[in-house]
């Protein structure tokens, strides 16, 4: 479980070169499953004036991607003051200023009202969260009734010899280039702890439902390196 104070502190630093690195380490696959979490989101909006809440949208790369697709408005919220300077700068170069917005917000007190949301969006950051359950918890009230929540998050793939590639990279490989890069000593150390102490996909899964969401399930993305999880709220 992850130390609230100890992320909003880590992503502080780390937000100049956040960007830079993120796609160099994960070798821009991020940006292929990011389309297709948004494809998933837009196919579940019915309405002209839908709104979509992305949670931990850190530089707002989610957001923007939102956007893009013709989401008519998405709220961005992210602990993290530094990440979310980085992303207004982005939103200000591509003009997006009247489609999003983005505040300071901790998802397990998030400050919406209840059921003011047609979709929300977790990407590679709910393994962040200190309380999952509280948090998830949250989203399922700003959510509307049939309201739709989709995360993607870093896993752990189950094939041996890939696993073996995926720790050698993983716990070795990356906490080095990412320390040179960051320079951030503790970072880098951290993101692959945090992936590998994840619950399993069936236990995340019972989680979702525990907090009261409906016809849960995943699907593992590019040999399991990645997973998307879905579900849904009634009233």
């Amino acid at each position: 479980m992850a130390e609230k104070n100890f992320v909003r502190s880590m992503f502080d630093n780390i937000a100049p070169t956040y960007d830079k690195l993120n796609h160099i380490l994960s070798l821009n696959i991020d940006k292929i499953w990011r389309k297709k979490a948004v494809k998933r989101i837009c196919k579940h909006l019915k309405d002209s004036d839908s709104q979509v809440l992305d949670v931990a949208c850190g530089t707002a790369d989610s957001t923007i991607a939102l956007a893009k697709a013709g989401v008519p408005r998405v709220i961005g919220v992210d602990i993290s003051e530094g990440m979310l300077k980085v992303g207004e700068k982005k939103i200000d170069k591509l003009n997006l200023n009247s489609v999003i917005s983005l505040k300071v917000e901790d998802c397990e007190n998030l400050s919406f009202d209840d059921n003011c949301f047609d979709a929300a969006f977790i990407a590679f950051g709910i393994r962040n969260f200190e309380d999952k359950k509280k948090s998830l918890n949250e989203l399922r009230h700003v959510l509307k009734d049939n309201g739709h929540l989709l995360i993607l998050e870093l896993s752990v793939p189950q094939n041996k010899i890939l696993l073996s590639l995926y720790k050698l990279y993983f716990l070795h490989i990356l906490p080095f280039i990412g320390k040179k890069i960051s320079g951030d000593n503790k970072a880098y150390t951290y993101l692959p702890q945090s992936v590998m102490n994840f619950p399993k996909p069936k236990d995340f899964l019972q989680t979702m439902e525990e907090c009261g969401f409906k016809d849960v399930r995943q699907k593992a993305l590019t040999f399991g390196l990645c997973r998307m999880y879905e579900g849904k709220f009634e009233l």
